[in-house]
């Protein structure tokens, strides 16, 4: 499974980021760091509470960072780049 994270940057400062692909997975954080490791985390929790097949921690292979306007990677952290 390849799930993709889009990355809006909040109008108060630092950012949010939502997965399309899990309804309702979303998290925030002041910077792309902290953004990432509270996505991966909200990801991670919902898979393991989600018990529709195929939707496993271990099922995972990629995850896609997007920038929300641009479409464009901004981020990198052990995550494959697109544009």
């Amino acid at each position: 499974m390849k799930l993709t994270v889009i990355v809006h940057k909040a109008e108060e400062g630092g950012f949010w980021a939502e997965v399309p692909a899990l309804p309702g997975c979303a998290s925030q954080g002041d910077t792309p760091e902290e953004l990432l490791r509270n996505v991966y985390e909200a990801i991670e929790a919902y898979l393991m509470t989600d018990s529709a097949p195929g939707n496993r921690v271990e099922d995972v292979e990629e995850v896609i960072v997007e920038a929300a306007r641009s479409r464009e990677a901004t981020f990198r952290q052990g995550v494959r780049e697109t544009c």
